[in-house]
């Protein structure tokens, strides 16, 4: 099943979240090589692709697990939150409508 797990970052954590990105983004590659990545992203603070150094509040990942708790698991041991850049990670089922 689909999982939508939406991370909002801790405030002023963006050097903290470009240091861990390279190890963030190799389990993102890993879900995606797999085929169970659906999309992945960060949300920028502002309205522009690059926010320069406002930096972003969070992410968002939708991405195929076999349960809720495995789900969870993978969020869990997201390199950013051992770096401090996460605050909260929310997990919840999603079913894809369209397209």
């Amino acid at each position: 099943m689909w999982f939508v797990i939406f991370a909002e970052d801790h405030p002023d954590s963006l050097s903290k979240r470009q240091q861990a990105r390279p190890a963030h983004l190799a389990r993102l590659t890993a879900l995606q090589e797999d085929g169970r990545l659906l999309v992945a992203g960060p949300c920028p603070a502002i309205a522009e692709e690059d926010p320069g150094t406002l930096g972003f509040t969070g992410s968002v990942v939708i991405a195929e697990f076999d349960d809720l708790q495995s789900a969870q698991q993978w969020a869990e041991a997201d390199p950013y939150i051992d770096a401090g850049v996460y605050r909260q990670v929310t997990v919840k089922p999603f079913r894809k409508a369209l397209p």
